[in-house]
């Protein structure tokens, strides 16, 4: 037990310290011109100190919101902000999504065209049909990583209430922040350890994993160089498969925002009753063509 505590508190006096270091090292920890300094932005990026300085600021905000709620609701709204701004930008990709696979119908099936060439800003691109069609799958990449939060937000997910529908008002915020503590952070922490480490090996060479330690990275820097790996799976095919790496990360980074976000939503729609339930939604609502019959005026 002793050493379970002394682990605890090692990884949240090194994140707290190197929060500090990080603040205060700017320009070293971003020049990345040295490769270390790379290596040790892996590290930390992925190790057990960056948790636990991520929770210890969660829970340092949760107790202020405890005194003051008014603070704690302006966190959530703030964290659903973002949850919705980028779903709503990332939407967009769906229209790009169908309008691209449009133009290449069109272009390969009637035009018989076999490549692209546009350039933008005077910088010429040419480049096979074959490889924006395989691109969508970038846009649908796009679409459902950096969509989860919005879509959490406005309620759209799957849920399987067979017992959760039934329950009260305070039985079922109790469950939220259960359901969030037990099962949402636990996965999504998971998914970012081994998303971050997945993703830095298709950018540099040597290779990284989650099982490294500090020092034996360090070793490594004498043999670093950038390997972005850019292969595609067939010879004309979209060669940016490193970008789905990074679309990984951000989905882990947006929803391990939007489940702290939700279990300070919950906590405080418990503490404050069921007419709290809802407050400050932004929850986008399309109009119902009835809305303009005459019966739905007169209501």
């Amino acid at each position: 037990m002793t050493e379970i505590f002394g682990t605890i508190f090692g990884a949240l006096w090194g994140g707290i310290s190197g929060f500090f270091w990080t603040i205060t090292h700017l320009l070293q920890v971003f020049n990345w011109s040295e490769a270390e300094n790379v290596f040790r932005f892996i590290y930390y990026g992925g190790s057990s100190e960056f948790f636990a300085f991520v929770m210890f600021v969660a829970v340092l905000v949760f107790v202020i919101g405890i005194f003051r709620p008014g603070f704690l609701w302006g966190v959530v709204r703030g964290i659903e902000g973002i949850s919705n701004g980028v779903g709503r930008f990332a939407a967009w990709a769906g229209l790009i999504m169908v309008l691209q696979q449009i133009a290449i119908v069109f272009l390969q099936s009637i035009f018989r065209v076999a490549d692209i060439g546009i350039s933008p800003f005077g910088v010429g691109v040419d480049l096979p049909l074959g490889w924006y069609g395989d691109g969508l799958k970038f846009y649908n990449a796009m679409v459902v990583c950096l969509c989860c939060g919005y879509t959490f937000v406005q309620r759209g997910h799957v849920r399987v209430d067979l017992f959760y529908a039934g329950w009260g008002h305070s039985a079922k915020r109790i469950m939220d922040m259960i359901g969030t503590v037990l099962f949402m952070l636990p996965a999504l922490i998971l998914i970012w350890f081994y998303g971050w480490f997945y993703m830095w090996r298709h950018m540099i060479n040597p290779p990284v994993n989650s099982t490294t330690e500090l020092e034996a990275m360090l070793r490594r820097a004498v043999a670093f160089r950038w390997d972005v790996q850019t292969f595609a799976a067939s010879p004309s095919g979209f060669n940016g498969y490193f970008l789905y790496k990074i679309m990984l990360v951000g989905f882990a980074a947006l929803m391990i925002l939007q489940a702290i976000g939700f279990f300070y939503r919950s906590w405080l729609e418990f503490r404050e009753g069921p007419d709290a339930a809802g407050k400050y939604d932004d929850i986008d609502v399309l109009e119902s063509h009835d809305a303009d019959t005459p019966a739905a005026i007169a209501e």
